[in-house]
């Protein structure tokens, strides 16, 4: 089709900034002009310029669990800063704006709906966040991964396309059980102090029981040093790192995964079909994450624990439940391979291709 040009809206977090790039390179790849939308304080500020893609800079703050003076700030941003959008959106003949969401995407999607030019939002959770729920009856497509949340957008107006998910962890084959049990611990990159210190008070009631485990533990950088020298001292085996760099790997040597329940998380999970121990994090927007870890272990593909549920004999008594089970951690990896939607990013650009002619 002819040369067309995007806006790609949403930022601050990896969460909303690392798939829309996965969209707009399929988009790029493609011959069309791609641009992006956001705050010079985000992660897009950083992330987008390094793949080559224009950033216009906009000034918008939040309005989720944010103070009186926050609110008031961002409600006098909100008017100049969709005025300066739907300028550039005029300026560049844009045919079609992808949106992810987040307190970013307000302006852009806004200026989107007042100019009547084709929007698609990606709603990786199974609960919508804030902005999407705000304009889902007047969006053109909504791209979901979980079946419910269809029910938040007018009928015939969603697609199930799932999350874009690095291709290395769809390539994962299934790991043969061996007598041990590798777990893998990770709470993103900044790590969780709740899935740390359950893991730290899991080291000893595991060594006590004699019970066959390796750990592999992404802490995150705050508590590395202190958890590297605990985790020495025990005798266990496993490796215990500040970031894991390729976590595709780490998965494929995992038997069983205990992380929080983010979309990008859960995504990653059901690529690789992995059984998991899912702790949401209680303080996610909507709590969407427990929304998230219900719909996974209603198709049987994890364990849900709650936040103030997580200790270390929580987690030596769930692993070794699940892992004793004749086929369990099997069954769960095959129930969480079932919700994985391979080739999102170019069924996103498909759609907005159709739309944008």
């Amino acid at each position: 089709m002819p040369v067309k040009t995007f806006l790609m809206a949403g930022g601050g977090t990896g969460g909303h900034v690392i798939p829309a790039l996965a969209v707009a390179r399929e988009l790029r790849r493609r011959g069309h002009e791609v641009f992006f939308a956001g705050t010079e304080r985000g992660l897009e500020a950083r992330l987008v310029p390094a793949e080559g893609f224009p950033l216009e800079l906009i000034r918008i703050g939040g309005l989720k669990r944010v103070g009186i003076r926050q609110t008031a700030a961002t409600l006098l941003q909100l008017p100049a800063t969709t005025i300066q959008c739907a300028r550039l959106m005029r300026e560049r003949r844009v045919a079609g704006v992808f949106s992810m969401g987040g307190y970013v995407a307000g302006p852009p999607v806004l200026a989107a709906l007042c100019k009547r030019v084709p929007l698609v939002i990606m709603e990786p959770n199974a609960m919508p966040g804030f902005t999407n729920r705000k304009i889902g009856h007047f969006v053109s497509r909504a791209l979901v991964s979980f079946r419910e949340t269809a029910a938040y957008f007018p009928k015939g107006k969603t697609e199930l396309t799932g999350l874009p998910v690095r291709e290395e962890f769809f390539k994962l084959p299934a790991k043969p059980r061996e007598e041990e049990l590798t777990i893998l611990i990770t709470g993103g990159s900044q790590g969780s102090r709740t899935l740390n210190e359950a893991a730290r008070q899991s080291w000893p009631v595991f060594v006590k029981s004699g019970f066959p485990v390796r750990f592999i533990h992404q802490t995150g950088p705050a508590q590395f040093e202190d958890l590297r020298d605990a985790f020495a001292k025990t005798g266990l085996e496993g490796t215990v790192s500040p970031f894991i760099s390729n976590m595709p790997l780490a998965f494929s040597q995992a038997d069983l995964i205990v992380c929080r329940a983010g979309a990008g998380a859960v995504a990653e999970l059901a690529a690789a079909g992995k059984p998991s121990i899912l702790v949401p994090f209680p303080f996610a927007a909507d709590d969407h994450q427990k929304h998230n870890a219900e719909a996974f272990e209603r198709a049987g593909a994890a364990a849900m624990v709650l936040d103030k549920e997580m200790t270390g004999y929580k987690l030596y008594d769930l692993a070794k439940a699940l892992s004793e089970e004749p086929g369990k951690l099997e069954r769960m990896g095959r129930a969480a391979r079932g919700l994985a939607l391979p080739g999102a990013a170019q069924t996103a650009a498909d759609i907005l291709e159709k739309l944008a002619a």
